[in-house]
């Protein structure tokens, strides 16, 4: 072994090619100038309109970037947000925030409104301290937030946490604020000791603990004197903020005042009036907005106000002069035009003669109308309404023979739920597969609330106690055997499962997303194409802003909203709220009022340790906006159009979690709430994102049969405790078999008269091994019995 060589070829040469042909690719020296000097001058070209364009980009970009910093400390842009977050309880954020407030503003009257305008720092400034072990408080505040200030206090450590200077509730607080999309952050060192080498230690320590929970760019400042505050400001009035890429889209008002106007023509409604300043984009009083937690409405008018914390001193002489000024005084006022005004469609009116395929002439009409008259009283199925009764024929009013039905050989793959052949009507199919779970005693199904409730007032502390424990078994069982279910002794299998099918493939197998929909299909809206419509609606929404400058108030505007008919508890709720949360209204884009079925990439979050179950009622927090729904959860696969539902949000993984609700566009982050116990504080449950507005994603509830083999001969063998009786066994003698150990099979027949039937397989089968059949059926979401958390009130 010499050491490495490059490997050299020969030229390739042609078999037959003679010496001049194989050089007639050469060129001359004069074709090899005139081509150079060609191509030298649309190079030439292309390089001087390419350094153009990219020079007009970086005049642009400067341009606007000096825009941005003239107008940072101006009076068009509204006060910037500066919450407050300690990372432990021990952190005192009252003192911090008088420092602050008396750096920025030396009248006391300014001071105690939290907004205060320093003609020193040439800016406006609002101040919130986030309630310490209050999430929800906690949320609300970081959705409006311009700066967030985390307090970390070197007093405090907990040695049984990573970082020591960040409690419980202060890490689930800042991993919710990582999912919600954090604005630009500092962090406050508070507490550090006096003798300057001591003190350099410990703050070094300190941000050598806190640096990784904390995005690259935070910054990290010491805060015990105002000196060290006075750096933190003379650099945050030149910091150039950044702020989530949802909050951009959308208008918002944080409300400084919320005031409730009665309204005599509509009992039970007021008017809601929130005054603030307005941020992000420009707001149309034709358009609908967003109250949180309490729902979407209109505008009536809007008022816009003298602003009550200018920048200019000679401004504020007068105001300070006496505290009965009138800050209210209103400059102008909008009001919406009927013809332009977006209306508050919420759900869609279902057509109830929509399926029919046929519509019956005068004559049968007047002759259903006279054998109505004359026919005699028939014994009908119980429930049959009279219209199903006008379809039964008088000669099959007699009861069918069970030998009829047991005729019919079995159930067909890939038919639809109600296109069973041989169903017969019976008691369980008035129940759906969920309720049906009551009747049977299958602990694997959950119950529907809406048909089964329960008196909250006569739950004892046992029987909540024991619906726990059933929940949290129900669940470990689910983890350990997924879909399992036994099948009923008492009902023959073929009514229990009536509205399961077998599927040849789930990958493959075909099924109608338009086949069978519930009711609740016919109240939402569905879009042909939704990223063309996101683009189509954002694109109108900009042009609008521009052109009809009129009907629109600008940003930085002082202004109330009359927001009509909100509900008076809503309302009130709302004016208890605003002494301890900011309250905010969004403006909402087009179609954003409908509803529609909303799928959510959802992650249970690592500090709930509570199972989630499947339509179980969550509180979503989707940007500015919050909503409840019962979702169901799915896991998504990327090779097929159909989804296999999960009974539980089970931890470390994403899912799919499906919900009716107010349409929003995408990207979003949402952030899932739960209460645990009546009168408790709600708890993060999950996080994530929207992912897509689709009623047609197709989910399936799989539940798998399984049967034990009696007598094994090589590919034969008898499987019992699958079925309980011959007529289960031809009815699901279609489908196809499989076992644990993945063998494939099929039922030949049945044995005897207690379920036992022949298998045949394609290998030799173990005695130990487990026979399955897998059944699906479509599953939906619940309709929730309230849509925003206020309406309840």
């Amino acid at each position: 072994m010499g050491g490495s060589r490059d490997q050299i070829n020969k030229r390739h040469k042609s078999r037959f090619s003679s010496k001049s042909s194989r050089h007639q690719h050469r060129t001359s020296v004069k074709e090899k100038s005139l081509i150079a000097k060609t191509e030298c001058s649309n190079v030439k070209g292309a390089r001087a309109a390419r350094l153009q364009r990219s020079k007009m980009i970086r005049d642009q970009k400067r341009a606007a970037l000096m825009k941005e910093r003239r107008e940072l400390g101006g009076s068009r842009n509204p006060p910037r947000v500066i919450v407050l977050f300690g990372l432990s309880s021990s952190v005192d954020l009252d003192s911090i925030a008088e420092d602050l407030l008396s750096l920025l503003s030396e009248e006391a009257v300014t001071v105690a409104s939290g907004t205060v305008a320093s003609s020193e720092y040439r800016t406006r400034v609002t101040v919130l301290k986030a309630p310490h072990g209050d999430l929800r408080l906690c949320l609300e505040m970081a959705k409006v937030a311009d700066l967030m200030a985390f307090v970390a206090s070197t007093n405090s450590l907990y040695a049984e946490r990573d970082s020591y200077y960040i409690d419980s509730f202060g890490d689930q607080c800042l991993s919710v604020f990582r999912s919600l999309g954090l604005p630009s952050t500092v962090v406050f060192i508070r507490d550090l000791p006096s003798e300057i080498k001591h003190r350099h230690e410990i703050k070094k320590s300190c941000i050598s603990s806190l640096a990784s929970e904390f995005p690259e760019d935070c910054k990290f400042y010491p805060a015990d004197t105002k000196d060290e505050l006075h750096k933190f400001l003379w650099l945050f009035k030149e910091q150039r903020l950044k702020v989530p890429h949802w909050r951009t889209q959308r208008p918002y008002l944080m409300a400084q005042k919320v005031d409730v106007v009665s309204d005599n023509e509509n009992p039970g409604k007021c008017t809601l009036l929130l005054t603030g300043y307005l941020r992000s984009h420009s707001l149309s009083v034709n358009q609908l907005v967003h109250v949180s937690g309490a729902g979407d409405f209109q505008l009536s008018k809007i008022e816009i106000l003298k602003d009550p914390f200018p920048l200019n001193s000679r401004k504020k002489q007068d105001l300070m002069d006496s505290d009965e000024v009138d800050k209210s005084e209103a400059i102008g006022s909008l009001v919406p035009d009927p013809l332009k005004q977006e209306p508050l469609l919420v759900e869609n009116i279902p057509d109830p003669l929509a399926g029919e395929q046929t519509w019956p002439t005068e004559a049968e009409m007047a002759e259903a109308d006279r054998d109505k008259r004359q026919r005699r009283k028939r014994t009908l199925p119980r429930g049959t309404s009279d219209y199903q009764a006008a379809w039964i024929v008088n000669d099959t009013d007699e009861e069918v023979s069970e030998s009829d039905n047991e005729d019919i050989d079995g159930m067909v793959l890939d038919e639809g739920e109600n296109d069973f052949p041989g169903q017969e009507r019976n008691k369980y199919l008035d129940f759906d597969g969920d309720e049906a779970s009551l009747k049977f005693g299958d602990s694997e199904e959950e119950l529907d609330s809406d048909s089964v409730m329960m008196d909250e007032d006569s739950m004892t502390r046992e029987k909540i106690k024991d619906e726990l424990k059933e929940i949290k078994e129900a669940h470990a069982a689910d983890e350990e055997f997924p879909d399992e279910v036994d099948t009923p002794l008492e009902v023959p299998a073929r009514k229990r499962f009536a509205k399961y099918r077998g599927l040849k493939s789930f990958r493959t197998s075909s099924w109608d997303p338009k086949e069978s929909l519930p009711q609740e299909y016919g109240r939402i809206f569905a879009f042909d194409n939704l990223k063309k419509t996101q683009k189509h609606v954002l694109a109108k929404a900009s042009e609008m802003e521009q052109q009809n400058g009129e009907n629109f108030v600008p940003v930085g505007s002082y202004a109330r909203l009359h927001i009509m008919e909100v509900p008076c508890g809503a309302a009130s709720e709302l004016c208890a709220l605003a002494q301890s949360v900011p309250i905010t209204a969004c403006g909402l884009l087009q179609h954003e009022s409908k509803l529609s079925l909303l799928h959510f990439s959802v992650k249970k979050h690592d500090t709930y340790d509570a199972p989630i179950k499947s339509k179980e009622e969550l509180i979503f927090h989707v940007g500015f906006r919050q909503f409840i729904g019962r979702p169901v959860f799915s896991s998504e696969f990327i090779n097929t159009d159909k989804n296999k539902m999960e009974r539980f949000l089970h931890p470390g993984r994403f899912s799919v979690a499906s919900i009716y609700a107010p349409i929003s566009f995408p990207p979003l982050p949402v952030i899932v709430l739960k209460k645990a116990d009546e009168g408790a504080k709600l708890s993060v449950a999950a996080v994530g994102s929207l992912k897509t507005i689709d009623p047609d994603r197709i989910i399936l509830k799989r539940v798998i049969l399984t049967g034990y083999p009696q007598r094994v001969s090589k590919r034969k063998a008898s499987v019992k405790h699958m079925f309980y009786n011959p007529e289960d066994v031809r009815w699901f003698k279609p489908v196809e078999l499989y076992t644990k150990c993945g063998l494939r099979g099929r039922i030949k027949e049945p044995v005897g008269t207690h379920g036992t039937m022949k298998c045949l397989f394609n290998g030799v089968l173990q005695q130990n091994d487990t026979v399955c059949i897998n059944l699906y059926k479509r599953a939906y979401p619940k309709w929730p019995s309230h849509l925003f958390p206020l309406t309840d009130i």
